[in-house]
């Protein structure tokens, strides 16, 4: 998802949210009363989302453990594709274990997942948790308020032990939503964050930092490998980095501002000309989003070079036209890093749809754009925290 911008606090502002804070105290309250576990359809299909230093490398010399093919220090956890649109991984929470989907997502930090208390629609289209069913279950009187651009939750946060694979966070902060607003299609139960910790955001530390500090991870890493087009074959590893994964080297980019996984990008061109980017921008990289997104008038530029005409808030092209259409090349610390035609449309119904699309602005920001899924299936990416850098290379 977009990067969130969230709001905890101990009261309530609001009536609605006094009404649900009331449900959910009284409900958190009484988990000595028999419940019964209610077991919740989890998904349904969605199509509904549609130069820095030169001497970087030099002053931060490659340590992570990518020699060994197959590193025994790696913990890899295998995400299914969606439909090109999103990546899920399964994780447990509670004692004994309840199981949900969630999207592992690089621009957000928090981890949530409905609560069997919640009231709105999607809720009962997803897994939801179900405190009394916990013996290692804690609750909390705050509540948290996260939105994720058009879409949103409320709810409570909470304690208890989440596993991702053989990974175990004991007591791990996370969100029990009580209401949501826009998640009714997505093919996922919930969302975990894995940007860097902000105060704001379901008032805790992060599950990957948790993790760091229990020295679980021989390097303070994880890195991404999706797939496309099929289902299986799409990884997200844990503390080092495996080669089998991508060609040549890593070419690693520093964080542009340590606190989110933005990097600077010199220049957007195609053909040669500088299409978007001309005096430098900043881009999120964002497993959490599926498309490319930018300022309204650089993506208008963007459409009309490939000549993509509007239908509603859609763009499409010709699709006999897409092999003939040049690449749109990012230019990173000095590398390029070509997306070709076949990567920045998608055929979907007999259309061939555009996948730029404008980002909201926001009040003072420069030109940001929003490397999502279409970058990332192409690029191998690494994500070190212990030298707030990223390390791209072609994926294999």
């Amino acid at each position: 998802m977009l990067r969130t911008q969230s709001v905890l606090s101990t009261s309530v502002k609001d009536r609605s949210m006094k009404w649900l804070g009331l449900l959910g105290l009284v409900a958190l309250s009484e988990c000595m009363v028999i419940i019964p576990i209610m077991k919740m359809k989890t998904m349904r299909e969605t199509l509904r989302e549609r130069s820095l230093l030169t001497n970087f490398s030099e002053e931060h010399p490659y340590s992570l453990s990518q020699n060994a093919t197959n590193d025994q220090n790696i913990i890899y956890h295998p995400l299914r594709n969606h439909k090109d649109f999103s990546y899920v991984g399964n994780i447990n929470i509670g004692t004994p274990p309840q199981e949900f989907q969630v999207l592992f997502d690089t621009g957000s930090s928090g981890l949530w997942v409905p609560s069997i208390y919640c009231q709105s629609p999607s809720c009962y289209k997803h897994n939801s948790f179900v405190p009394c069913n916990s013996s290692t279950f804690k609750a909390t009187n705050k509540i948290f308020n996260t939105n994720y651009s058009s879409v949103s939750i409320k709810g409570y946060l909470v304690y208890d032990t989440v596993r991702i694979g053989n990974l175990v966070s004991v007591a791990q902060p996370f969100g029990l939503s009580l209401k949501e607003f826009g998640f009714e299609d997505v093919p996922f139960d919930g969302i975990l964050g894995l940007g860097y910790p902000r105060p704001t955001v379901t008032g805790a530390s992060p599950i990957f930092d948790n993790l760091m500090k229990q020295g679980v991870f021989s390097e303070p890493v994880f890195a991404f490998h999706l797939s496309s087009q099929k289902e299986n074959g799409s990884v997200v590893m844990f503390g080092g980095v495996n080669r089998d994964y991508y060609k040549g080297e890593l070419n690693w980019v520093p964080v542009s501002q340590v606190g989110n996984w933005h990097i600077k990008v010199d220049s957007i061109s195609m053909n040669g000309t500088v299409v978007a980017c001309k005096r430098g921008c900043q881009a999120l990289l964002d497993t959490g989003t599926a498309f490319l997104r930018g300022p309204r008038g650089p993506v208008s530029k963007i459409q009309k070079f490939i000549h993509a005409r509007p239908i509603g808030r859609e763009h499409v092209v010709s699709c006999q036209s897409v092999g003939t259409l040049p690449p749109v090349v990012f230019t990173i610390n000095g590398i390029d890093y070509p997306v070709p035609a076949e990567a920045y449309t998608q055929s979907l119904s007999g259309y061939c749809f555009s996948n730029f699309l404008v980002r909201p602005p926001r009040v003072n920001e420069s030109e940001t754009w929003v490397l999502g899924e279409v970058f990332l299936r192409l690029y191998f990416s690494v994500f070190d925290r212990g030298n707030n850098r990223i390390g791209l290379a072609p994926a294999v």
